[in-house]
């Protein structure tokens, strides 16, 4: 269950902005995940409440945002936008793709007071 890690370092890197920052409160987060992530949902939000407790996080709401991943598709010489590992491009239909991103979490907004 990678999730603990992954909430653990987002919740690290909040605490690093609201220092830099000088946030009292951070009400809500944005975190956008890749779709060749194989983070479970309901695992993350569950481990996310649970690493927010006890910092300035602690009931802020969770927003999460799927970003495809992007390919190249060696048959096209296309860039085009995949959702799994297996997936054939959606322009010509071949399997001949290089994946290039679609394995991160980044944390995109926080909400603050």
């Amino acid at each position: 269950m990678h999730e603990v890690s992954l909430c653990q370092s987002a919740v690290e890197i909040i605490e690093q902005q609201v220092r830099q920052h000088q946030v009292k409160k951070v009400t809500g987060v944005w975190l956008e995940i890749g779709a060749l992530s194989c983070i479970e949902e309901s695992a993350l939000r569950f481990c996310f409440d649970i690493a927010c407790r006890g910092t300035v996080a602690h009931g802020s709401q969770l927003h999460i945002l799927y970003r495809p991943a992007q390919a190249w598709c060696w048959d096209c010489s296309e860039s085009v936008d995949v959702h799994t590992h297996d997936a054939a491009c959606p322009k010509c239909h071949g399997f001949n793709l290089k994946v290039e991103n679609g394995d991160s979490l980044r944390i995109k907004e926080l909400e603050i007071e």
